[in-house]
């Protein structure tokens, strides 16, 4: 598997593969140029009810994990089209989150390679 997560904000470089958001809603303040995002895949991000209820609390991240992947296990036509990503080579999951520890990217990285 070769996935790899990186911030929205980040430079993005050829070494990053296919470059997917995985964010319901796009980045504030950055052009769709500037992002350099080959697939918005926003079926795949945490439900809006989830996202709103973890606010990024590092205090709800093993919750959020569990829920989360709950989420990504009822979700399989999202997944399936990100596995037909990753099959063809390099994925790097983009997200916007200031928080590199506690976020959504970090949990479906782990569950792809669940």
């Amino acid at each position: 598997m070769d996935v790899h997560i990186k911030r929205v904000y980040d430079e993005p470089s050829e070494t990053d593969g296919t470059r997917i958001l995985i964010d319901r809603l796009w980045p504030r303040g950055l052009s769709k140029a500037k992002a350099k995002i080959d697939l918005w895949l926003k079926d795949i991000a945490p439900s809006t009810a989830l996202r709103q209820w973890f606010g990024h609390d590092p205090r709800k991240w093993h919750e959020f994990k569990k829920r989360y992947k709950d989420e990504l296990h009822k979700n399989s036509t999202a997944v399936a089209q990100l596995r037909a990503h990753m099959a063809k080579g390099k994925v790097t999951l983009v997200y916007s989150a200031k928080d590199q520890e506690h976020n959504d990217a970090v949990v479906l990285q782990e569950y792809l390679g669940d």
